[in-house]
């Protein structure tokens, strides 16, 4: 495992609508905006706070993209 700080660009398709305040909240997770059933936003580091931010929505789809750090 490495130290360095991962940054990844997703976006999570769900079933209804996505909960953005609640995925917001997660620890490492910025930049979250909503279109509809589609919410994008950064996630720095450990995916497992977002993960567990998803817990009990539907989801149909997820990608995961790195991004240079900064997020660009």
């Amino acid at each position: 495992m490495t130290d360095e700080l991962v940054i990844q660009r997703v976006a999570v398709t769900f079933v209804g609508r996505p909960p953005a305040r609640h995925v917001a909240r997660a620890q490492g997770v910025s930049d979250v905006e909503v279109d509809g059933r589609l919410l994008r936003c950064l996630v720095h580091g450990s995916f497992q706070p977002f993960l567990e931010a998803l817990r009990g929505y539907e989801v149909i789809n997820i990608t995961s993209i790195p991004t240079p750090e900064g997020g660009d």
